[in-house]
């Protein structure tokens, strides 16, 4: 009789199982549907893939030591032509090169600042909601505190202080994200933890730090996602600006920021210098900016039909 009553149990358990699976497969098809359907989101997308794919395989068509890196001051200053589709810069080097490799950091360093931030600010705000009280309090004030201060600020002062290396740079500009992403997860916690199913796993003994990495957090990614993609965009934007004063990416490493620093003295003369890698960090942005709102559109439930 126990065996069976086991049995039975096991099987509702399994069932439970299949049908979040089911949900959970059936949200992300109705999240999907509903995205495309919006074109600039989906231009956002095509764009952004377009030019994530381009940047990782340049390595199939452009060498990079020859072409983005090497000077040669015979080929200086060339214009636009079609052996170098952008021109060369003062040291000889092919811009269009330049502007492709120098999408690897970019990106690099976008991904790798949400990265930190996420990780960072999805335990903060996460802690902070669930626990809620004192604990919710001490954080929100340091988050506070931090809030403060500007982004570009902060990530000015502690590459200042740490040095201008690709490790400090990520370092910099993650801390930097932290108190906005924790806001972000905190709320959009809140709006989950009175839910039965949590209240049902505290009942069962379950673990505090499953509970909030298993059952709340993967239920609260629509938030967090779109802020996610406007914090890649924010990060593109942002170590464009550390690099064009000088405390970003240092030479002979290609970055848009660096080349628009670069040609800041040739606009006159030579604007193609500066319309490229402006050009890159525009469509970077903008195709992130028009995925993340399509994003925040497809995943609001007032939206729903």
């Amino acid at each position: 009789m126990t065996t069976g009553s086991g049995t039975a149990a096991g099987g509702r358990v399994a069932a439970a199982k299949k049908i979040r699976r089911y949900k959970k497969k059936s949200q992300m098809r109705t999240i999907w549907l509903r995205l495309k359907k919006n074109r600039l989101a989906m231009l956002g997308l095509v764009l952004f893939a377009a030019m994530t794919i381009l940047v990782l395989s340049a390595d199939l068509f452009m060498d990079y030591e020859e072409d983005a890196v090497a000077q040669n001051l015979s080929m200086r200053f060339r214009p636009p032509s079609g052996e170098h589709l952008l021109g060369t810069d003062q040291f000889g080097r092919d811009v269009l090169a330049r502007v492709i490799y120098g999408g690897r950091i970019s990106l690099f360093v976008g991904m790798a600042t949400i990265c930190v931030s996420l990780t960072a600010g999805a335990v903060i705000g996460a802690s902070a909601a669930y626990y809620g009280g004192r604990v919710d309090n001490i954080l929100m004030r340091i988050m506070d505190v931090f809030l403060a201060v500007p982004n570009i600020l902060m990530a000015i002062t502690l590459v200042a202080a740490l040095g201008t290396s690709l490790f400090n740079l990520v370092l910099a500009m993650g801390v930097s994200q932290i108190p906005r992403m924790s806001r972000i997860v905190r709320s959009s916690v809140l709006g989950i933890i009175g839910q039965e199913y949590i209240e049902a796993a505290r009942a069962c003994g379950t673990s505090d730090a499953r509970i909030i990495f298993r059952h709340i957090l993967p239920n609260a990614m629509g938030p967090i996602l779109v802020q996610a993609t406007q914090t890649v965009a924010r990060s593109v934007i942002t170590i464009a600006s550390l690099s064009f004063i000088g405390l970003g990416i240092s030479e002979p490493t290609p970055e848009w920021g660096s080349m628009l620093s670069e040609a800041k003295g040739q606009l006159r003369y030579r604007p193609y210098l500066a319309v490229a890698p402006g050009v890159a960090i525009v469509m970077a942005v903008m195709s992130l900016t028009l995925l993340g709102d399509g994003l925040r559109d497809a995943m609001d439930p007032r939206l729903k039909n």
